[in-house]
Order: structure tokens, then C-alpha cells, then sequence
């Protein structure tokens, strides 16, 4: 599983390209959490994937005009809902963010 966070401009439909490129990969949602960031907006995807996958997404997500940036690994927000989510242990999260 790894963690990836997107910032964009919330312009119309930029949300859905950036989930529809996990989607058409039949990759699994394990958790979706999008909310305002400052001026812009973020939505952080927790994915489990492999490194041809990851390249993949970063191409795609960074040809999309509104995102400002794609990052992933450790990243910490306020969840309302544990996190990592149920079934995903920490250290696990931890070595596949240095993978």
C-alpha cells in the first residue's frame, strides 16, 4: 500500500481524471480522502501498487493542467478516521514509501 497526495485547483472535473486514472488501471481505493488545502484543494489515495503502476500515475496525473503537485510516502493529515486505515499496518505503509 502507498500513500499519494495530489494538490489541485478545483476547477470542474479535475477530481474525477485524477481518480479516473486509478480507476481505469483497476487499482483498489482503499481510502479517499479529498478537502480544501489553503487556496487549493488535495485528495490523498492510499493504493496498493507496484513501481511501473506509480510511474504510470504520476505521468498521467501531471498531464492533467489543474494538478499543482503529486507526491507520495509518509503523509499526515487530520483524519477523523484512524489512519492507517484498518488492515494497514505502519511499518508496511513505512517500506513501501522507501520501495
Amino acid at each position: 500500500m502507498q500513500a499519494f497526495t495530489i494538490r489541485y485547483r478545483n476547477t470542474q472535473g479535475t477530481l474525477m481524471r485524477i481518480l479516473n486514472a486509478a480507476s481505469r488501471r483497476a487499482l483498489d481505493l482503499s481510502s479517499v480522502r479529498a478537502e480544501p488545502a489553503e487556496h487549493d484543494h488535495q485528495v490523498t489515495l492510499v493504493l496498493d501498487v507496484n513501481q511501473k503502476q506509480v510511474g504510470q500515475l504520476y505521468r498521467e496525473w501531471h498531464s492533467i493542467a489543474d494538478v499543482i503537485t503529486a507526491s507520495s510516502g509518509a503523509t499526515r493529515t487530520a483524519w477523523t478516521a484512524p489512519y492507517p486505515p484498518a488492515g494497514v499496518g505502519i511499518e508496511e505503509s513505512r517500506a513501501a514509501a522507501r520501495a
